[in-house]
């Protein structure tokens, strides 16, 4: 997923109260401009229709935000930040791929047919937010290597680790494509992730 319910989660333990009222902020902000994005594009919400939403003013929008894309890579990063803690809760005795697998399977099920297809729709809706989509899953690839070099620390395991985050993120990929893709009464786009991962892992 590229974009979906930006609720970071819990507050740091130590943080303060300006840093907890500045967390809360940009998290209001983030939602008042997911919930505009959807209902009337990208394109069409402007950054002054989002500070007015959110209650704060222009100016106070820029010392949160730079930018709508700013919000998207927000977004992006809270929902790359759950899917990570899970799999750091992995245990090393598992294989890294079927790892993987149940924490991206379990992550996307989360989300309904409907929320699935509206941020689809949304994130596929302007040139801009196609190129934010693909540097995501160069990011996710990235990211996810690092993380089951946490879990699976043997040096020697390097490189294995990293084609197991190339070809999840290539199978992510075409699952979504799939789900995009079939015909009538949509399927949840769980089941198309697990079916890619276990043709993967027959090929393989």
């Amino acid at each position: 997923m590229s974009g979906i319910s930006p609720n970071t989660g819990a507050a740091p333990a130590e943080e303060g109260l300006r840093e907890r009222k500045r967390r809360e902020t940009r998290q209001r902000i983030a939602e008042v401009a997911q919930r505009l994005f959807l209902a009337q594009g990208y394109e069409g919400t402007t950054l002054d229709a989002i500070a007015a939403e959110a209650g704060i003013s222009r100016r106070a929008f820029f010392s949160h935000f730079k930018s709508k894309d700013e919000i998207i890579v927000f977004w992006q990063a809270a929902d790359s930040a759950r899917l990570v803690d899970d799999l750091r809760k992995a245990s090393p005795d598992q294989a890294p791929l079927d790892a993987v697998r149940d924490v991206m399977v379990k992550h996307i099920a989360r989300y309904t047919t409907e929320e699935m297809t509206a941020v689809d729709n949304l994130m596929r809706s302007s040139d801009a937010l196609l190129a934010r989509k693909q540097a995501f899953y160069a990011q996710q690839e990235v990211v996810l290597f690092e993380v089951l070099c946490e879990v699976w620390r043997q040096p020697e395991r390097r490189a294995a680790l990293r084609m197991v985050a190339m070809v999840s993120i290539g199978a992510m990929r075409l699952a979504l494509q799939s789900w995009r893709e079939q015909a009538g009464p949509r399927k949840p786009a769980a089941k198309f992730l697990r079916e890619a991962f276990d043709s993967l892992k027959t090929e393989l």
